[in-house]
């Protein structure tokens, strides 16, 4: 515990690692530096054969825990990313996030009424309800 105190005091980055973003969304703002932050879940899976492997970030990028397969002794493996993360890969996914330069687009769709059709009025738009 002190040991990691120390190091964060004497670190040279001094850049934030979004450790307060929470996880089930896929875009939040970090409380602690105001970024917007996209959570994107990654899986790896042998090359060969197929099976999941556990995955983590080193060095930026998404790596297998081992050096090969345990089934089938391939050391060549696929990155996959995953649109939403479930039950069952989240003991094998590995978590990467991103600062988003824009927050995620949301389509809006509304319809005009024409009650009376005058040439001069405005129409009117629906109320929108969400």
């Amino acid at each position: 515990m002190v040991l990691k105190i120390l190091a964060m005091l004497f670190s040279q980055n001094k850049t934030c690692t979004h450790e307060h973003v929470g996880l089930n969304r896929d875009f939040e703002y970090c409380p602690d530096c105001g970024a917007l932050i996209e959570n994107q879940w990654y899986i790896v899976k042998c090359s060969c054969c197929g099976i999941k492997q556990k995955a983590i970030v080193k060095n930026g990028k998404v790596v297998p825990v081992g050096n090969f397969c345990h089934n089938c002794g391939s050391d060549e493996y696929e990155v996959e990313k995953l649109d939403t993360i479930d039950f069952i890969n989240i003991n094998y996914a590995a978590l990467v996030r991103k600062e988003s330069q824009s927050a995620p687009k949301r389509s809006i769709t509304q319809c005009w009424v024409d009650t009376t059709r005058k040439i001069d009025e405005q129409p009117l738009l629906l109320p929108q309800y969400r």
